[in-house]
């Protein structure tokens, strides 16, 4: 007979007597791949959501988008001859209420064929013909809730936007094409697309933008045709976005979302792989005379393989298909309880690739961590098995070469199904040093323990003594523990830092309130009106700067070729950007080369440049840069290298220019301002009625939004991450059923030498105590070192601790294990001491 079916037909035998002693495995193999699974899936809902309405989405199969300017005649005939087209143009103004309550507002002026896909959903009026319909010789609007609400509005009442008068018409509570857009500051109001022409909101040197999206005919390519119109208009220098790419925010966002929840399924089942290690090392001994007699009677070291190993695959397969059924239905269950409140249309159902993805990451994990035992399993002799002699060094053979190489990939396949492979490359490094380094740590706190036990007496030397054990939990629970810890302590000080960088940092670095639109000859009235309510405008508490839009066209004499930037720069030569005129060096200029010019510098045009921008480009002091401004072509040479604090107070301007270079241009001014919550209310009344068009961005407002948008995300992704931490607690839980007989033998022993049941107790809270602080603490330092440079490098905050979380997690380790090693006693003093000596 061969081996193999003789080998099926014993593992088929063994398996008759159930999963005993597997459950552990089948937890720790489910749980990661559940996670795995759940998140691969949710990703494909959202994809396949953008996908099915992504013309909805765009608002039709092509959009053109310029900013504060008209498109040209030329553009116009190019964009009407592909199809059919809805123009779109938008400004923002200061909507006020009759009760004089203000609030900047974004309006979108749109036309009669807008929307070319996807409907527009209002309360109050049956269409949007009939919500934009003149009232009693007012242009009708439909406006979003927010403002309704902040404004104590109702459909029928008047209101200023601008220089306007509009009547509520209708409450706006979707547009089509609101996701495309991506996030706005302000409430939208809708108007007729003649409205906002008339009202002088889009004249040239403010801050407008224009969109055409344009319905192509079927079969049409989108891409090709928009590369096309891009390639016969060079100099219109217009962003092209079409179908296939609706909302690339979004789709980012997901991505991002996926690989994060993906990761915290691979980490959890890295740390759950020492529980299936632990469950089949467990197994194993339990079946060392079954293994021993086997060998006795002449079995090879192959059937004892195929034997064992044909069992860990069916119950891996068991893991994986209920981590499958658990993951797969998750983002259905999801489905149900969200129904249509989620932002991102979805398409909940089973998708095979994800789970497929989430099978194979199992796999590959059983393998990793289940060959390995089983090939001292396979090469132990039979004398030794008989003995239950301790085992020896891992021997090098086809089980050892075959977890390496499931290993590797495991790792191999998280960076490859990655967005970013390099960043998942760091992260699955970091992961596998960090169970290494806490794999060290374990073997030395045994070790430790080992030496110190000479120097204690009682409970403390008994708990001591486990604790540098071969069976002890600081070999088997504390990398799985430990590395829970380090992902939850990663999450809870970024999320703290990050959350304490808009509620706390921000509010006192950067300005309260942001004012725009500024008339030229209005600013001295403006001052004015700001030191009625401020008192004296000192340079930490206010300043304004001119304002004006310009592009980037040649640097060093030559045309800009924007591939020839760091992508992580382009932007600022792919489109319009925002610059500034000043004569004297404000305060927190953040100069790095150069030196400033004088206040009455009136020589060649001279340029103060972003050195984040400069270097990405290639540029140094004294080269020039030719910007287009105001129609008119400026060659300019860096004088000024400078860093830009983007949320601090100061001229937060990418490029700024001496002041001769636009002497005599009338231009518009921005402000920024701080001052506390009532001043705040204040100068927006007062200036309601001085300067009813400057706009009034209150900083403030926006960052206790995202503060508190923050804190509602933190509680979901810590409990993401806490399934890292369920792994931790179920490879102890495995370590604890394990030793269960070793133990009970062990505490049936101390009774019958007089050791009490509170001395036992004791010693097992000792052991099971200093494993969860060894681990708990590891991990935290963990965390720290991979929380900093995510805080500081990358998100560039200011780093903060949330000791109250740190010292929460270290605490919930400690206690959690110390709960395990009062479980791991209570199990076995339950047990009488005759029976269980009388089984050895």
């Amino acid at each position: 007979m061969s081996r193999t079916p003789l080998a099926f037909r014993l593992a088929a035998r063994e398996l008759r007597s159930g999963v005993r002693g597997f459950r552990i495995f089948l937890a720790c193999l489910a749980l990661g791949v559940a996670a795995i699974a759940a998140a691969g899936s949710t990703a494909e809902a959202f994809r396949q959501g953008l996908a099915s309405q992504a013309r909805e989405i765009l608002g039709g199969d092509l959009s053109f988008s310029i900013e504060n300017r008209d498109f040209t005649p030329k553009e116009r005939e190019a964009f009407d001859k592909l199809g059919v087209t809805t123009y779109a143009a938008t400004a923002r103004a200061m909507a006020q209420a009759p009760s004089g309550e203000r609030r900047l507002v974004n309006l979108r002026g749109v036309d009669g064929q807008f929307p070319l896909a996807g409907a527009v959903t209002l309360e109050g009026a049956p269409n949007l013909q009939a919500a934009l319909a003149d009232r009693n010789g007012l242009p009708g609007a439909a406006v979003e809730p927010a403002l309704l609400d902040r404004l104590n509005l109702k459909i029928g009442d008047r209101f200023e936007a601008g220089p306007m008068t509009l009547v509520v018409g209708a409450r706006l509570t979707g547009e089509p094409d609101g996701l495309s857009r991506g996030f706005a500051i302000a409430p939208r109001v809708l108007v007729r697309g003649e409205v906002l022409e008339r009202s002088g909101l889009l004249a040239p040197g403010g801050l407008t933008s224009r969109t055409v999206r344009v319905a192509l005919s079927p079969n049409q390519d989108p891409r090709a045709i928009g590369k096309a119109v891009q390639a016969s208009l060079p100099d219109s220098r217009m962003r092209v976005r079409d179908r296939l790419d609706a909302a690339p925010g979004a789709r980012r966002l997901i991505d991002q979302l996926e690989y994060f929840l993906g990761f915290i399924g691979l980490a959890s089942l890295v740390a759950g792989g020492l529980g299936v290690a632990g469950a089949v090392s467990a197994y194993l001994s339990a079946r060392e005379p079954a293994i021993a007699v086997l060998k006795a009677l002449g079995a090879q070291s192959g059937l004892i393989r195929d034997l064992h190993l044909i069992q860990i695959a069916v119950l891996a397969l068991l893991g994986i298909a209920i981590g499958l059924v658990v993951g797969g239905a998750a983002p259905l269950i999801l489905g149900q309880l969200a129904g249509s409140s989620l932002p991102v249309p979805a398409l909940f159902k089973v998708y095979p690739l994800p789970l497929a993805k989430a099978a194979l990451f199992g796999l590959l994990a059983a393998a990793a961590f289940s060959l390995l035992p089983l090939a001292r399993a396979r090469t132990t002799p039979p004398s030794a098995l008989f003995r239950r002699a301790p085992k020896g060094r891992l021997p090098f053979g086809v089980e050892t070469v075959g977890a390496a190489l499931a290993g590797v990939g495991l790792a191999a396949l998280a960076v490859a199904t990655a967005p970013t492979p390099l960043a998942a490359a760091i992260m699955i490094a970091g992961v596998a040093v960090s169970f290494g380094l806490l794999a060290a740590l374990g073997r030395s706190a045994a070790w430790a323990a080992g030496k110190a036990r000479g120097l204690t007496r009682g409970p403390a030397k008994l708990g001591l003594a486990n604790l540098a054990g071969p069976r002890s939990a600081a070999r088997t629970a504390s990398p799985a523990i430990g590395l829970g810890v380090a992902l939850l302590a990663c999450v809870v000080l970024i999320q703290s830092a990050l959350l304490a960088q808009v509620s706390d940092v921000a509010p006192r670095t950067a300005p309260a309130m942001v004012f725009t639109e500024i008339p030229a000859d209005q600013a001295a009235t403006f001052d004015a009106t700001a030191a009625s309510v401020m008192g004296p405008l000192t340079e930490d508490t206010y300043l304004r700067m001119p304002f004006v839009t310009g592009r980037i066209i040649a640097v060093k004499g030559k045309p800009i070729d924007p591939k020839s930037v760091k992508p992580s720069a382009r932007w600022a030569f792919d489109n319009d950007i925002s610059l500034s005129t000043l004569g004297k060096e404000p305060k927190n200029a953040g100069v790095v080369a150069g030196r400033w010019w004088a206040e009455n510098d009136a020589g060649p045009p001279k340029l103060a440049m972003s050195a984040e921008i400069a270097e990405a480009a290639g540029l140094k002091l004294g080269d020039t840069v030719t910007l287009l401004v105001l129609g008119q072509e400026i060659e300019a040479r860096i004088t000024v290298l400078r860093t830009i604090e983007f949320g601090g107070f100061g001229p937060n301007f990418n490029l700024i220019l001496n002041p001769a270079t636009l002497e005599g241009a009338e231009l518009r001014s921005v402000a920024i301002a701080r001052m506390d919550k009532a001043q705040e209310a204040a100068l927006t009344r007062k200036l309601g009625q001085t300067l009813p068009t400057v706009n009034v961005i209150s900083v403030r407002e926006q960052l206790e939004s995202a503060a508190a948008l923050f804190d509602r995300l933190a509680l979901a992704v810590r409990g993401a991450a806490a399934v890292a931490g369920l792994a931790g607690l179920l490879v102890l839980a495995g370590a604890i059923a394990a030793g269960a007989r070793a133990r009970a033998r062990e505490a049936a022993t101390l009774k019958v030498l007089g050791a009490t049941r509170g001395q036992i107790l004791l010693a097992y809270v000792i052991e099971y105590g200093a494993v969860g602080l060894i681990a708990g603490a590891a991990g935290v330092l963990f965390g720290f070192a991979a929380a900093w440079p995510v805080v500081v490098k990358v998100f560039e905050a200011t780093w903060s601790v949330d000791w109250s979380g740190v010292l929460a997690l270290l605490a919930g380790a400690t206690g959690l294990a110390t709960l395990g090693g009062l479980i791991a006693a209570s199990l076995a003093l339950a047990q009488r001491p005759a029976p269980v000596l009388r089984g050895d």
